[in-house]
């Protein structure tokens, strides 16, 4: 559904039921005038208003404010994805720092520097990867 301010969503869902201005300030106990600033996106109709609004047009208040609720599986995975990211970033920067004190302390040979620095090098990069691929 394309996002609209709350006075295009009520002059279409009045128009929807084919109700006119009139009609629905009588359902509403307001005046025509009222139901006109209010899709003209003037004012708004007090806050508790909106459950009658909401059942006049057989739909539910998070529908009329157009709220998109994240369920909880979805906010579980976020979680679990935030994590993951930290993970990847932090096994980067550990490899990096591990490289910098072992060669200086001469306990580290060049192919194992060389493998711990691609480890840490692909764990930030399939991280960064993984953030771009969620703004898209």
């Amino acid at each position: 559904m394309k996002k609209q301010t709350l006075g295009m969503m009520i002059s279409s869902l009045r128009k929807e039921k084919g109700m006119t201005q009139l009609d629905l300030a009588e359902k509403m106990g307001v005046t025509d005038k009222a139901v006109s600033k209010w899709e003209r996106d003037l004012s708004c109709p007090d806050i508790t208003s909106l459950p009658k609004l909401a059942e006049i047009f057989e739909i539910s208040v998070d529908e009329l404010m157009q709220v998109k609720t994240e369920t909880k599986e979805k906010s579980d995975e976020n979680k679990v994805q935030k994590i993951i990211s930290v993970a990847l970033k932090g096994t980067g920067v550990a490899m990096g720092i591990a490289v910098t004190v072992l060669s200086a302390l001469g306990k580290l040979e060049n192919g194992s520097a060389f493998v711990m620095l691609g480890i840490g090098l692909a764990a930030v990069s399939i991280s960064l990867l993984n953030n771009k691929s969620e703004e898209n």
